[in-house]
């Protein structure tokens, strides 16, 4: 990732900055993390300054990365900055207008005409009930592998607590950023959720005084029996739902917070790994193989008999 910088006058009078910071590919995976990271840090001092994002070398960008993407461009307009997203080839710039992305820096929205999308957006803390509201309409229900209704319950509220998780230990003043996408001819559904809190490693540290690294703090969280929620409800069962949900489906879950990378894999392999400077909050990345003919249902719900 090149970033340029130069300065001009204006009127004489003060001198404003301008950074062009010329973005590559972006997918689900550590490498697009880390281009994602990269720019984070590059411009992590930076304020009073028109930076303009360009894409032209960008050939493919996963839509649902446009949660972190989103949460780090919307952290420089916070500190002042005018952003400006340019030179996007268009099979790329048609998923990121289809998804309201691009709308945010002053594109035009294209028509999603086969619903294909998750659409980008941004949530204060107190918006759950939004939330609940925009999983309702934007998720694709008939891309989920067959549940009993009592597991869909299970599953859309193990959706709801990455939200909720957000919200309750980030500490995030910024907000929380969603986007997804539907390939039908891929046969995947991606979905991520992305804050801009303290993450999991200083949040373990604060309420529980464990010292881990960043990736031990992931992995931590990861395991259902594990959580910094006080009081009589229970936290954390519906991260080991969802997470069992995925092997069996053999779709990825993804965890990015502070300088770790944790991933579970479609083989079920679980696959750490260590960033050269730390992500400024959380990012949770959910992919689940639609191609999964399989019905599912809570342990619960089965008798002897239908095993034998």
């Amino acid at each position: 990732m090149d970033i340029d910088f130069s300065v001009f006058h204006i009127e004489d009078t003060y001198m404003v900055q301008q950074i062009q910071i010329n973005l590559s590919s972006v997918k689900s995976n550590y490498q697009g993390f880390s281009r994602l990271i990269h720019l984070s840090e590059e411009t992590a001092e930076i304020s009073y300054t028109n930076i303009t994002i360009d894409f032209r070398a960008v050939s493919w960008f996963d839509a649902n990365m446009c949660a972190p993407l989103g949460a780090l461009l919307y952290r420089l307009s916070r500190r002042l900055n005018t952003v400006n997203v340019i030179n996007i080839p268009v099979p790329v710039e048609k998923i990121l207008s289809k998804n309201s992305f691009l709308s945010n820096y002053g594109h035009a929205k294209r028509l999603d005409e086969w619903g294909t999308t998750i659409r980008y957006n941004r949530f204060e803390q107190k918006d759950d009930r939004y939330f609940g509201a925009y999983i309702e309409r934007h998720f694709k229900y008939e891309a989920i592998p067959k549940m009993t209704p009592a597991l869909q319950k299970k599953f859309w509220e193990s959706i709801f607590e990455i939200f909720s998780n957000a919200v309750i230990h980030s500490e995030t003043k910024l907000g929380i950023f969603t986007c997804g996408q539907f390939f039908p001819n891929r046969k995947r559904l991606d979905f991520s959720v992305t804050d801009l809190g303290i993450g999991m490693r200083k949040n373990l540290l604060k309420k529980r005084k464990l010292a881990l690294s960043a990736e031990q703090a992931i992995n931590w969280a990861m395991e259902g029996q594990n959580t910094t929620k006080t009081g009589p409800i229970p936290g954390g069962l519906g991260l080991k739902l969802l997470r069992e949900f995925i092997t069996l489906n053999k779709g990825c879950i993804q965890v990015v917070s502070d300088k770790g990378f944790w991933e579970q894999d479609s083989n079920g392999n679980v696959i750490t790994k260590a960033f050269s400077y730390p992500f400024p909050g959380t990012v949770v990345n959910i992919e689940i193989n639609t191609a999964d003919k399989n019905t599912y249902a809570l342990s619960s719900e089965i008798s002897t008999d239908d095993i034998f």
